[in-house]
């Protein structure tokens, strides 16, 4: 039996749904991400978790007790909000304490553990300021203190970052991870951002119009998503649409060209069939000039647009119409001028493939 169990969870405000038919367990100590746009049912459905919404169907378990009508304070759930809602009239000290002297835990305790938790992220030196002399990012680690201080059963965080500037975003989810890990508390963790999403999580669920579009860890997502919307909404992708010609050989043909896409490609999708191929912008190689090539897919194509994003150049190109983009190595940019005939290339096993379905 799982730890925390959501089981044909459903919330509707009116005629709009916000949740539908929502079924997942999550393991004791595991780090589960709720990820997808806004509006997309993460956050009701966090609030279902935490006993702040009521749902209209489903039941939620926690250690194989229903919880589902339990009430809020009752259910040893820790919360950590987007907006930071620290007591701006305690100092960090007085709010990392304040559930446990709520909670009428004796003095030595509360010294103790409040210490240890203003350690753990990294404030021991800060105790003593309020929030208004404190940054946006250690404003959060104090809310993270105090959500940790009762000892919740499960620690629930609604897009505690999306405040903070870029730098410092990255470095705390880092240390969320990191404390996460350390204490083995079992996380569900709310965010609309896929870099955050997969570089911290045991597992994902993507959601989309209240609904859960796949399941799955981090590598999983990314390399075999399951329908149209995770591929595009999981990273960047090429598109090739056409027809499958050859499901025994892999074969697909996209007007003039025939892609070799493998025998396991990705759903299952018959001869004759309107399929995408997806593509990933890693997977796409440059040639070098006079370069001899023998690859499943060869294109040549032209050089529209060449785009610094750090540790990578991304290069936008087209080929008989169609849009591509490749990810190349940053020392690799001078070797590229816009305007110019390129070949490009990209293995078999490099592509997914998904019915076409029209919207």
């Amino acid at each position: 039996m799982s730890y925390l169990e959501l089981d044909g969870l459903a919330k509707s405000y009116g005629e709009i749904a916000a949740v539908h038919d929502f079924n997942l367990k999550v393991e004791k100590g595991e780090f589960v991400s709720l990820l997808g746009p806004s509006g997309c049912g993460k956050t009701t459905t966090l609030r279902i978790i935490a006993g702040f919404e009521k749902p209209d169907l489903g039941m939620v378990r926690l250690d194989g007790l229903d919880i589902t009508a339990v009430p809020a304070h009752q259910r040893g759930m820790g919360m950590v909000f987007q907006a930071y809602a620290l007591f701006p009239n305690m100092t960090a000290w007085g709010n990392v304490a304040f559930g446990l002297r709520v909670s009428k835990r004796d003095s030595d305790y509360i010294e103790r553990r409040t210490h240890e938790l203003l350690e753990l992220v990294g404030l021991a030196a800060e105790g003593q300021k309020y929030p208004g002399e404190l940054s946006g990012g250690q404003q959060q680690r104090v809310a993270l203190a105090r959500a940790l201080a009762i000892e919740p059963k499960v620690l629930l965080l609604d897009e505690p970052l999306s405040a903070l500037d870029a730098v410092v975003r990255v470095s705390l989810r880092q240390e969320i991870r990191r404390i996460q890990t350390q204490l083995g508390i079992t996380t569900v963790y709310v965010t609309h951002d896929q870099e955050e999403a997969l570089s911290i999580s045991d597992r994902v669920v993507v959601m989309r119009q209240a609904e859960i579009e796949q399941i799955g860890t981090p590598i999983d997502i990314y390399t075999s998503p399951r329908t149209h919307f995770v591929a595009t909404f999981i990273g960047t992708t090429t598109q090739f649409e056409g027809v499958l010609e050859d499901k025994v050989l892999g074969r697909v043909r996209c007007a003039d060209i025939v892609l070799s896409v493998g025998t396991n490609a990705g759903m299952a999708v018959e001869n004759g069939d309107p399929v995408i191929v997806f593509v990933r912008p890693e997977a796409i190689q440059i040639a070098q000039p006079g370069e001899q090539i023998e690859a499943d897919n060869m294109l040549t194509a032209t050089l529209q647009a060449v785009t610094l994003l750090g540790p990578v150049i991304r290069l936008s190109l087209t080929s008989g119409g169609l849009d591509l983009v490749a990810d190349v190595n940053t020392n690799e940019r001078s070797r590229f001028t816009r305007g110019e005939t390129v070949l490009l290339h990209f293995p078999a096993e490099a592509c997914r493939v998904m019915q076409n379905i029209p919207a």
